[in-house]
């Protein structure tokens, strides 16, 4: 199940939205699947769900919470193996920044970047597809699976590297003369310095040695389903200043990084100074 908003910038400004689709569109697909009977549900999970300081991140471990949830009412039973799985950023799906630095260099420049220091992590579609095939066929039900990434990439020295290979050199005070500079335009709401791949502290290696099982804390359905009832109600309404406090209680170690940026409430908010 791949289907998500996953830009984090437009998740925080559309929360409602992004929640809707990303935990309420995953339990339902899960739901479906086990009145079809399918035999395995693999959730393509993100690093930005761990300790998130985004909406589009807790919606993530939301979701990942709502399948775990799910896996225990069917534990033993031989129905459907719910499973998910962590990884960072794929080179080259839609959006990433490969793509984006490319067409920036092809348009002599600049290369926007949200901060000098800002890292991320990176992995090859065929990667990611192998391995994520991989770890749902280990899946017992409820797994949280967690993807060796490697090391973490500079996204400045990556920006660097992508000019150089492209035959150009860069812009800057030591070079005045270069061809495509990098402006830094700041981070965007939501967005971290850096990602992490874990909550636990102590993952269990499986038979692959690229792939990982976190230990993860869930709530069991009957109280989570309540919960999430109560959620689809603030949601429905866009209460986005209920619908942040309860994705805090819900969701351990999420702290907004960030006031609300909902346009739609900015907007009303706006509109009732201007009467004020």
């Amino acid at each position: 199940h791949a289907a998500a908003y996953k830009h984090v910038p437009l998740v925080e400004h559309n929360p409602a939205a992004g929640i809707k689709n990303n935990v309420l569109g995953t339990l339902r697909t899960a739901q479906a699947a086990l009145e079809a009977g399918v035999t395995d549900f693999v959730l393509i999970g993100t690093d930005k769900a761990v300790r998130p300081t985004n909406v589009m991140g807790a919606s993530k471990r939301l979701a990942e919470m709502a399948l775990q949830a799910l896996a225990a009412t069917q534990a033993g039973t031989g129905a459907t193996k719910f499973s998910m799985v962590r990884f960072g950023n794929v080179l080259g799906s839609s959006g990433s920044v490969v793509p984006k630095f490319r067409q920036q260099i092809r348009d002599g420049g600049p290369i926007t970047l949200t901060h000098p220091e800002v890292t991320r992590y990176f992995m090859t579609i065929p990667e990611a597809a192998q391995l994520v095939i991989q770890a749902g066929a280990m899946a017992k039900g409820g797994d949280v699976f967690v993807l060796d990434m490697g090391q973490p990439v500079k996204i400045m020295d990556l920006a660097r590297r992508m000019v150089e290979l492209s035959g150009l050199t860069v812009k800057d005070e030591q070079h005045p003369e270069g061809d495509i500079e990098i402006a830094v335009t700041g981070l965007r709401p939501g967005e971290k310095l850096y990602e992490e791949l874990l909550i636990g502290d102590n993952p269990k290696p499986t038979v692959h040695p690229r792939i990982m099982k976190a230990h993860e804390e869930f709530i069991p359905w009957a109280e989570f389903e309540a919960k999430l009832t109560a959620l689809e109600m603030a949601l429905n309404v866009n209460d986005v200043g209920v619908i942040r406090l309860m994705m805090q209680q819900l969701v351990a170690g999420y702290i907004p990084s960030d006031d609300i940026v909902d346009w739609v409430y900015l907007e009303k908010e706006a509109e009732a100074k201007a009467i004020a």
